[in-house]
């Protein structure tokens, strides 16, 4: 009897993630869009480094991939619930792919220049900026909201592990055959992510037409995040991230080789550093963590995180800094897999698309930062920019604490 009631319960249980052929297809689409992300930024911030010797232009084109997050992250989120998520999908990946290859054409003929980069940088950020309301969408749709959290976490972990690869592969492609090495790997990785999104099953169906208008419905999402306190806490608080966190990462390359004198070789795998913490970081919390701990993790790990930015900056030597990444890592890891699960937990379920759509319009206030950061970077030198930032966030979150600190309370989690 109790050997049937093992069996029973086997049978009940839902299959792992990673036995959902669509979790998988979906999952590997975003590796291949977060390792390219990484090559690419590395292998865009050396050639401007190289070619003007401006920390401001090269903060700047880390801000262009994130400029059309504010831009156009609401509306996507409302457009993504009118056309078909699959199709949409096959779109971002195939744009993403195109401008890749354009690229590689240009560098392989030497007519590549810096407005070109800039251009393309804000293309990606396009398909970057609609990865939350339908890739992650349709995780959510596959997986089911009971096991979101699990889903983000292996997610994220591919967006950390590709941060420990990308970096390290395009020092040694940008070393050995120059920026156009990169593009090309680039190109090849998006076959791959077309394949998989060609081939997706699971499909979303268009909400029917109600006469609304787009500013109308992107008004419904703002309401639900009106009324719901810990939401507002938990967008409020991916803003001052995106302020004074994610900007220094453009400029990682720059204090590498002019404060510590490293090649194209050693920046690269300095600059993996932090994600070989966030991979690590990730897996810890794919395993141990618990609904009861996402708030608690989502802003202990921007606290992490802000106080090693200063930390890397400071550091004496290119060992130290190093250390710094790695614990930079592990906090990013806890905040971003958090982010995403709780703003799809809490959001109510019919203006879930619309909410994420503004969670990418929060992300998308970074270009203020990187703007701030590029400017210091060129009057204080890219090191002392970066040591301020992390102790302006922190000294920013603690004064907002009055505004965020419903995200840290229970109970007004919307149910699956």
């Amino acid at each position: 009897m109790e050997g049937t009631t093992r069996l029973a319960a086997a049978a009940e249980a839902p299959p792992r993630l990673f036995a959902l052929a669509d979790f998988r297809r979906l999952w590997g689409i975003g590796l291949v869009v977060f390792l390219v992300r990484w090559l690419e930024m590395l292998a865009v911030s050396l050639f401007v480094w190289q070619a003007t010797g401006s920390a401001f232009l090269v903060a700047m084109m880390g801000m262009l991939r994130i400029l059309p997050m504010g831009l156009f992250g609401a509306p996507l989120g409302v457009l993504a619930e009118r056309i078909e998520a699959r199709s949409a999908l096959i779109l971002i990946v195939l744009a993403s792919l195109l401008t890749s290859l354009v690229l590689a054409l240009l560098a392989h003929l030497g007519a590549l220049a810096v407005w070109h980069l800039a251009l393309a940088s804000f293309i990606n950020g396009i398909g970057w900026a609609a990865d939350n309301p339908v890739r992650r969408m349709m995780i959510g749709q596959v997986v089911g909201p009971e096991r979101m959290g699990q889903a983000m976490s292996f997610d994220v972990g591919s967006n950390n592990a590709s941060r420990m690869m990308g970096p390290t592969v395009s020092g040694l492609l940008f070393a050995a055959l120059g920026i156009k090495g990169t593009f090309l790997v680039a190109v090849a990785l998006y076959l791959l992510a077309l394949l998989a999104a060609v081939t997706l099953r699971t499909r979303s169906g268009r909400m029917a037409p109600t006469g609304e208008s787009v500013l109308a419905r992107m008004g419904e999402g703002l309401a639900a995040v009106r009324r719901s306190p810990r939401l507002r806490g938990t967008l409020l608080v991916t803003v001052l991230f995106n302020i004074f966190g994610w900007p220094f990462t453009s400029l990682v390359p720059v204090v590498a080789q002019d404060r510590f004198g490293l090649g194209p070789e050693a920046t690269g795998l300095l600059a993996s550093m932090d994600g070989v913490g966030a991979f690590a970081g990730a897996l810890l919390m794919a395993g141990l963590a618990r609904p009861a701990w996402y708030a608690r993790l989502y802003v202990g790990g921007l606290v992490l995180y802000l106080m090693m930015v200063s930390g890397f900056a400071l550091a004496p030597g290119a060992w130290a800094a190093g250390a710094a990444l790695l614990l930079v890592g592990f906090g990013q890891a806890g905040f971003s897999i958090m982010q995403a699960t709780l703003v799809y937990l809490l959001a109510p379920p019919e203006v879930r698309m619309r909410v994420l759509g503004l969670l990418s319009v929060c992300i998308g206030i970074g270009p203020v930062g990187f703007l701030m950061l590029g400017v210091a970077a060129d009057a204080l030198g890219a090191a002392a920019a970066c040591a301020l930032t992390g102790i302006a966030g922190l000294l920013a979150l603690a004064l907002t604490w009055p505004l965020w600190r419903a995200i840290l309370t229970q109970g007004e989690d919307t149910k699956p």
